[in-house]
């Protein structure tokens, strides 16, 4: 039995380590930097093969690069990437794909899968991932493959991306109880009055949902997170077996996240964070945005048959009177979600409409 993390670090297995990069592109051993044409090339004019030669990759406006085509049975363990502009975040689609299949288990913003979906840097230090200055995004998801791994990027923005990357993989056996990764991101912008935001619908099979991110602009005034997340498992029709308190409840925090003489307060943790808090600057930006994360590492969600998730656009407006509490109220709220979880088939047929970009952007 295979052991990870600091455990696992002594034990002896009969794992190949293979990585991915504009340096390796094919991750095959003794591959790495042989190029002798790339973006580097120039800088390193002087210096000759080996010298950092290739170290990004430019992908053109339109363009879908593939960033790894790997023959298993294998698990991706880490993957590190970094573009300019970082207005690419909102404007690239990062897709992977299991066995083969044509249908992406992974289809999500670049920057929403690496909890900053709003073009703007947001450090997040959590153990699954980590945003580091300036725009260095890791994920440590683990993702077995049996027979084939497929990565892409695509560039929906109207100017080139430059790319640095790298996928670390081992090639080893993978278990027979592995399930495969999936990230489903849907946006509603707004929130039609009245409704709730879902995040996740009609997913069938067994598995177990670790993970979710919001990034949700706020186009009401007062306090807009009183929202329940609810998880519907194994045929729950109108109530559901797990209902959350609140947003910021769901999310680790307590009371508004407004800690007294300083307001909205982020952090970034392990599992959960309020990474990101976005204030009007009294110009272009007028509203409140945040981001938010929250890790189901050590306790997922399981299920057996079925799974759907949603979330309320709710707030609390002004007091009844006559000495009353002040009352909850709906609201229209710009709410983009993205959903992690590992399922027992490479694909989900309830995957949502691969977004355009005026649907994906943020100003």
């Amino acid at each position: 039995m295979t052991t990870f993390g600091l455990d696992g670090i002594a034990h002896r297995t009969r794992a190949a380590t293979r990585s991915l990069s504009a340096e390796n592109p094919t991750g095959a051993k003794s591959n790495g930097a042989r190029a002798t044409a790339g973006t580097g090339a120039l800088a390193a004019s002087r210096l000759g093969r080996g010298w950092k030669i290739s170290p990004s990759i430019d992908i053109a406006a339109g363009e879908t690069t593939v960033l790894g085509d790997i023959e298993g049975p294998g698990t991706i363990r880490h993957l590190w990437c970094t573009t300019d502009p970082h207005s690419a975040w909102r404007g690239t689609l990062l897709r992977m794909y299991w066995e083969g299949d044509e249908e992406p288990a992974v289809e999500v913003p670049l920057g929403d899968f690496f909890c900053n979906g709003w073009n703007t840097f947001s450090q997040v230090s959590s153990v699954p991932v980590a945003a580091n200055p300036n725009g260095g995004f890791n994920a440590y998801w683990p993702m077995p493959f049996r027979r084939r791994a497929r990565l892409t990027l695509e560039n929906l923005t109207a100017e080139k991306v430059t790319l640095y990357y790298q996928v670390d993989y081992e090639l080893d056996e993978v278990g027979g109880n592995a399930s495969y990764f999936h990230a489903q991101w849907r946006r509603s912008h707004p929130v039609p009055y009245g409704e709730v935001h879902t995040l996740l619908d009609g997913v069938t099979g067994a598995g177990s949902y670790v993970g979710t991110y919001l990034a949700w602009g706020v186009n009401s005034p007062g306090w807009w997170g009183e929202g329940e997340l609810k998880f519907y498992l194994d045929g729950d029709d109108e109530f559901p077996t797990i209902c959350g308190t609140g947003t910021e409840d769901y999310f680790g925090g307590a009371w508004n996240f407004d800690v007294p003489g300083q307001g909205y307060t982020a952090y970034t943790t392990p599992y959960l964070g309020l990474n990101q808090i976005l204030r009007p600057d009294g110009l272009y930006r007028s509203q409140q945005r945040f981001g938010m994360y929250r890790w189901h590492v050590l306790d997922p969600i399981r299920f057996a048959e079925d799974l759907r998730v949603t979330v309320q656009s709710l707030g609390i407006g002004p007091g009844q009177g006559n000495g009353l509490p002040h009352r909850y109220r709906h609201t229209s709220d710009d709410i983009a979600s993205t959903s992690l979880f590992y399922l027992d088939a490479p694909s989900s047929a309830s995957r949502p409409a691969t977004p355009d970009l005026l649907t994906l952007e943020v100003d």
